[in-house]
Formats: C-alpha cells, sequence, structure tokens
C-alpha cells in the first residue's frame, strides 16, 4: 500500500492528511511532491496530519526532514501532527524528535503558525 495525500485549509494553514506507508520510492516522492506543490501555490503554513501513516522507514524520516527544511528556507514554516507511537519512537531515537514542531491536536497546531 503506497501512501496517499489529501489536503485542505484551515485559516491559511495548509493541511495535508497522509495515509498509509512514508517510505524510499513512491511514498516518499508523493510527500515531496505534495510540499512543493503547495510551496509553489504559495503556501507557507504546512501541517503534516500522520495520524494514518502505519509506517515510515529512514528514507521517509529523511524525507519529512528535506520537506522541513525545504519549507523553511522559503520562509515558511512545516509542523507535523498526530503522530502515530512508531513514528514518535523512531523521531526519538533518530533525534529528530526536537527538530520538529510536533503537535497532538489539529486546532493548537493551526493557532500555532500565528497570523
Amino acid at each position: 500500500m503506497s501512501m496517499k495525500t489529501s489536503t485542505r485549509q484551515i485559516d491559511g494553514v495548509a493541511i495535508v492528511d497522509c495515509s498509509g506507508r512514508i517510505t524510499l520510492g513512491e511514498g516518499s516522492i508523493t510527500l515531496r511532491d505534495t510540499v512543493r506543490e503547495l510551496l509553489s501555490k504559495g503556501n507557507k503554513k504546512i501541517l503534516l496530519n500522520l495520524g494514518d501513516v502505519n509506517y515510515i522507514d529512514s528514507s521517509g524520516i529523511g524525507e519529512l526532514v528535506s520537506a522541513f527544511t525545504t519549507v523553511r528556507n522559503q520562509g515558511g514554516d512545516l509542523k507535523l501532527l498526530n503522530l502515530t507511537k512508531k513514528v514518535h519512537d523512531l523521531l526519538q531515537i533518530t533525534k529528530l524528535y526536537t527538530v520538529f514542531d510536533v503537535k497532538d491536536d489539529e486546532a493548537t497546531a493551526v493557532k500555532a503558525f500565528g497570523k
């Protein structure tokens, strides 16, 4: 099962609902393309909802970091929402948990972007 994404907008924040697996190949490419497309349309506030991501590998983690860096470099902000325990643990192990701004409540996350 590959990754699927759908995007919705709330208060100027682009929320990307991801489901499936973020792994080497298709999953990480889907993520990269989605983020690039949002940036190209002027979306600078991006919230990745990973609640339905059941598996992520090191390449998927790399893609999250890369997305984060790309958005930051363009003056935007990227946050993560609803990490499953598996993804949370993996970010802890790889010491990347502190790199990301991780939220577990959508309304709080949207507010956290500020105006």
